[in-house]
């Protein structure tokens, strides 16, 4: 199969008419919650680290750094806001392959419209390609790729982050096939690092070298005819028994983009239906006397990745926080919140919630899908149990329009910021319509610390 070259010419030649209304909508949805997390990342000392690095180094000042008064590089500063909508594990997640589609592709896009002039509609073709193929590239490698340990948002990430790129540059079949290889030698990025400030950086590199992978494609700079399918190619080296087939799959008639999730919580997405379960007992038994006190033991029954990802019970900072099922159980019935405040360095210290930790354990249950969870909780006078099947925020219970704009809203009073929102989601529900996608850019606030 062909793989790379039929991939290449679907990209070149899709137009916007090709488009159904519901990606388009869903697209628009992934940007506005693209925002949001930005904004969430303000003042987190993982970006402002980088920044400050980063401008040391960067060339002329080109292209917005939210939340920031200066403007970086074009490279630079697609980097760095891919890095800030990824830092919290508060983006959007497409399932089943945990890729988060939206901060390697749509970074560099924006970068991109600050130096020409880019239209709702070129912007949103070219998101909906990168994104697309980004998660038909990681279907194609799951599940062995992201439990073997590569992290599949930069892997795959670097390689949409290209082809949008490339679509809005307006690179022919032959540079786009290029563009594919450029990316494809640059894939990495480990599960390894989740938790620590260097889990965002891959994240970061995807959107900059999938940029630069179609900036030098444009110039003639040229890669191998088989980048994905080769022998030695992206397929075999990163996937066992890949199924390259799905990366070409009804191409134009199915959409994988409409498998894509948005977080209630900015933690890892197989955390949701944990804290839902836990909030619902919150909410229920937190004005019991000592409730909290005769809790002997809590079982958290799940799906295997939740315990290979989250049963994290010796964590020491609020980055570690983020994929920790004892410090999200914790907090959700301490507080009944469980918000950016309470992932953070402070609350992991906090003794009565580091206490609580040894009370939780994981049960594994390859029968319960990634999105549901079963809780048992184990008192001093009685046993029962917490079953959500489907948490908000998944595909059976997405997040609703009101929902994203709720979450954008939240961010802001979170950084104690204010804008005329109504402005942005106007523009953002009718991006096809707008001429120049630079201005949204502009209505962004400021961090003014």
């Amino acid at each position: 199969m062909q793989i790379s070259k039929e991939l290449a010419r679907f990209t070149n030649l899709c137009q916007f008419k090709d488009l159904s209304e519901n990606v388009i909508h869903e697209t628009k949805r992934s940007i506005l919650n693209y925002f949001a997390v930005c904004i969430a990342a303000y003042n987190d000392p993982a970006i402002s680290k980088a920044f400050k690095l980063f401008r040391t180094y960067s060339g002329k000042p080109q292209s917005t750094i939210f939340g920031f008064q200066e403007k970086l590089d074009v490279l630079q500063a697609c980097s760095l806001n891919a890095m800030a909508a990824n830092v919290f594990d508060f983006d959007d997640t497409h399932l089943p392959t945990i890729i988060h589609p939206t901060a390697p592709v749509i970074s560099p896009l924006l970068a991109l419209s600050e130096q020409q002039i880019v239209s709702g509609q070129d912007l949103l073709l070219s998101a909906i390609l990168g994104m697309e193929f980004e998660c038909r590239l990681g279907q194609a490698i799951s599940p062995f790729h992201y439990s073997r340990g590569w992290h599949i948002t930069s892997t795959c990430g670097v390689i949409g982050a290209a082809i949008g790129s490339g679509k809005l540059l307006q690179l022919n079949q032959q540079q786009l096939l290029w563009a594919i290889g450029n990316a494809a030698t640059q894939a990495c990025g480990l599960v390894e690092n989740l938790g620590t400030m260097s889990k965002s950086m891959s994240v970061g590199n995807a959107a900059k070298n999938g940029l630069l992978s179609a900036l030098l494609a444009a110039n003639d700079f040229d890669g191998p005819m088989e980048p994905l399918e080769g022998e030695r190619g992206f397929l075999n080296v990163f996937g066992q028994e890949a199924q390259g087939q799905l990366i070409i799959d009804r191409l134009g008639v199915h959409w994988e983009l409409l498998n894509n999730t948005y977080k209630p919580f900015p933690c890892g997405v197989v955390l949701n239906p944990v804290i839902e379960a836990c909030l619902q007992v919150y909410h229920e038994r937190s004005s019991h006397p000592d409730f909290l006190g005769s809790i002997q033991k809590i079982q958290i029954v799940g799906n295997p990745l939740l315990k290979q990802r989250t049963d994290r019970p010796h964590i020491q900072t609020g980055r570690q926080s983020q994929v920790s099922g004892q410090h999200a159980v914790a907090v959700a019935l301490h507080f009944g919140q469980a918000g950016i405040k309470e992932f953070s360095d402070h609350m992991v210290q906090h003794h009565q919630i580091q206490s609580f930790y040894s009370k939780i354990e994981f049960v594994e249950d390859s029968q319960t899908p990634v999105e549901g969870v079963k809780i048992n909780f184990i008192t001093t006078d009685q046993s029962f149990s917490v079953v959500i099947d489907a948490a908000k925020g998944s595909l059976a219970r997405p997040l609703s329009d009101k929902d994203l704009e709720n979450k954008f809203v939240n961010q802001l009073a979170l950084h104690q910021l204010e804008m005329p929102t109504d402005q942005l989601f106007d523009g953002i529900w009718n991006l096809e319509k707008i001429s120049d996608v630079s201005q949204i850019i502009r209505w962004m606030p400021i961090n003014p610390v």
